[in-house]
């Protein structure tokens, strides 16, 4: 590893649940939000960006496309850069790289340098924070994690609140060049969030270095992967990827749409966009509500059926928002949208550290946010060329529905299925050896009794058996030798 310090913890290490982790959790808390929402926010600056560079609205909108491309496919990099070199260099870097590409942005003299600054740039920047963040936020909680992670979540909401009107106001003042420069400075809070990220410490040194000197001496150090592809042999891990893939085709695309939905039944652009205010309001309460539902101790190891119960809500919101008339209906669909909406994103990354665990976590997130990146790309627009043929938002709405109800039933029948019968599986594996062993120390003491010179060997045995058997005491007892000449 080259002496990185790697944010897995070291061996034995409890995570605090508290303390420092609070930080941890504030840092993560803005960087979800600057991650989620500034896609999102930039697109306030397309009109002058259009006016500027003489472009259509189509040629300004891959700016979002790029920054969540970025945010979502380097994943695999982020993964390698943080198993090599630790979260909190690698989140201080992106911080840098997320400024500089908005301040290099506010240069720009063609719409290309913009796609290549803020899309590319500061995109990549920003995935270099996001992920590692989470990392980091699943090593200091454990009891809490559920509920770390519903209030870490709610940055994206409470950003997209703050950052939208803020982004609005630099236009009128300063102009386009004038916030992209406001905003690269305000990204550079992003290397302060980085430095929050202290890596787990061990309460006793001494001890833990006489432990790894024995290791040492028995065996050599194995080196930890860059990228752990060995994730595709757990079941749940490949279900939930293939679950997470299809309901990201859907769950994005009623944000996008619903503003238009409402310009398309005839209302105002200020009672348009207010929808999406009311969406962003319930989600900001809903993800903290569902993280601290999720950690109840009933809940905790059924929380996969939580997700899947999320994402049915999700869908059958959709299926039935679809059949909106009137702004009314519109704004009740906006509430339930932001209610299963901020249950799936409190949900989705507890899960997944449930199913592939903490050591395998960071390598996880990245193969998954991959997979994801591709249905990014393709949800919102597949969506829009179905609304281009039939001129009718219910449509859009009902395609985004039925995706994101599918993948609850796969993420649900795959975990019923398979995952639970391969625990099932594993534990009776384990219970038939731990038998095994106890017969096998069970016959080696009654031989004990008739050969009275195997004393050490029997000793040797037992101590073998005691290990298999409690996993508590890990400590290998051994006969103790014979000092007699």
């Amino acid at each position: 590893m080259g002496g990185a310090v790697v944010d897995d913890g070291p061996p034995g290490v409890k995570a605090p649940d508290g303390g420092w982790g609070w930080a941890v959790l504030a840092g993560c808390f803005v960087i979800t939000g600057f991650s989620y929402a500034f896609p999102k926010a930039v697109s306030i600056f397309f009109k002058d960006l259009i006016q500027e560079f003489e472009v259509g609205y189509s040629a300004t909108a891959w700016i979002s496309s790029i920054l969540l491309a970025m945010l979502y496919g380097t994943g695999p990099l982020c993964s390698v850069l943080v198993n090599r070199f630790g979260c909190r260099p690698v989140m201080m870097v992106g911080g840098v790289f997320a400024s500089v590409g908005m301040i290099l942005a506010s240069f720009a003299k063609s719409i290309t340098h913009i796609y290549l600054c803020t899309g590319v740039i500061t995109g990549l920047g920003l995935a270099m924070n996001f992920q590692p963040s989470l990392i980091m936020l699943n090593c200091y909680f454990s009891e809490k994690r559920p509920l770390a992670n519903g209030l870490a979540a709610a940055g994206s909401p409470v950003a997209l609140c703050c950052l939208s009107p803020l982004g609005q106001t630099l236009q009128n003042q300063y102009g386009w060049r004038g916030g992209f420069l406001i905003l690269g400075g305000m990204l550079f809070n992003c290397c302060a969030c980085g430095a929050l990220m202290r890596p787990l410490s061990t309460p006793k040194k001494s001890q833990m270095l006489e432990e790894n000197t024995l290791m040492a001496a028995d065996k050599p150090k194995a080196k930890k992967k860059l990228l752990d592809f060995s994730v595709f042999k757990d079941r749940g891990f490949v279900i939930y990827a293939i679950a997470a893939s299809v309901m990201v085709l859907g769950l994005f695309v009623p944000p996008v749409f619903v503003v238009s939905y409402a310009k398309g039944l005839g209302y105002k652009d200020t009672n348009s966009a207010l929808l999406l205010s009311i969406l962003g309001f319930v989600d900001m309460f809903a993800r903290p509500a569902s993280g601290l539902i999720a950690g109840m101790k009933r809940v905790r190891p059924r929380s996969v059926y939580l997700f899947s119960f999320a994402m049915i809500f999700n869908g059958c919101t959709d299926i039935i928002g679809s059949q909106a008339k009137n702004y009314v209906g519109l704004v009740v669909f906006c509430i339930f949208f932001g209610i299963s909406y901020g249950m799936v994103g409190a949900l989705q990354f507890e899960v997944l550290m449930a199913i592939v665990g903490k050591e395998k976590f960071s390598s996880a997130i990245g193969l998954v946010l991959l997979m994801e990146a591709v249905a990014v790309l393709v949800g919102p627009p597949g969506a829009g060329r179905l609304l281009d043929a039939t001129h009718q938002y219910m449509y859009v709405f009902l395609l985004a529905g039925c995706e994101v109800t599918v993948s609850a039933f796969v993420i649900a029948t795959g975990n019923f299925l398979c995952i639970r019968r391969e625990r099932e599986d594993g534990q009776a594996k384990i219970e038939m050896a731990v038998s095994a062993a106890e017969l096998e120390g069970l016959n080696q003491a009654g031989n004990e009794e008739h050969d009275g010179g195997k004393k050490e060997q029997t000793g040797k045995e037992n101590g073998k058996v005691r290990v298999l058997k409690g996993q508590e005491d890990m400590t290998v007892t051994e006969a103790p030798e014979d000092t007699g000449n």
